[in-house]
């Protein structure tokens, strides 16, 4: 896609104002105003250099405020692009903050699930261990009553062997 002449003359602004603004600038007009001066050493009028030197500077501040301006334009725009971004990643950033308070409330419920369960499973444990006291406690009695049915088979087996 080929670029557009107004964005083609943007970019040539822009150009124009990076490099009035560098130490080249500096010393091609330092060069120049020398030039002038040494010209009026060397014979030139000094009316005729003056006016001369006036309408290039006139002229030149002229069209360094158009790309000023023109830079200070682009500059807007690229500062309300970022200033939009901004915006955006403050609103990610709250929605996160949302999230992570929802995140929190959930973790505080399991984390009472959790102790609810822990309290179910000491419970659980205590009525394991009740239960096998209780079933020692019936095997004892079972034992005892094998014993008893031994001792009354016995005596029912001398009994018999006796008739």
């Amino acid at each position: 896609m080929q670029e557009s002449p107004i964005n083609r003359l943007e970019q040539l602004a822009l150009s124009v104002t990076r490099g009035i603004g560098s130490i080249w600038s500096v010393i091609i007009h330092t060069i120049l105003f020398g030039t002038a001066f040494i010209s009026i050493l060397l014979g030139a009028e000094l009316d005729r250099v003056l006016l001369i030197l006036t309408t290039i500077v006139s002229l030149e501040a002229i069209y360094l405020s158009i790309f000023i301006q023109m830079s200070v334009n682009h500059q807007a725009k690229a500062i309300a692009s970022v200033e939009k971004e901004i915006d955006e990643i403050a609103e990610d950033v709250e929605e996160i903050s949302h999230d992570v308070e929802e995140i929190q409330e959930d973790v505080e419920g399991i984390a009472e699930d959790v102790e609810e369960i822990q309290e179910d499973v000491e419970e659980i444990s205590h009525d394991v261990e009740e239960m096998q006291v209780d079933i020692d406690e019936i095997q004892e009695d079972v034992e005892e009553i094998a014993e008893d049915v031994e001792e009354i088979n016995e005596g029912e087996d001398t009994a018999s062997a006796k008739k």
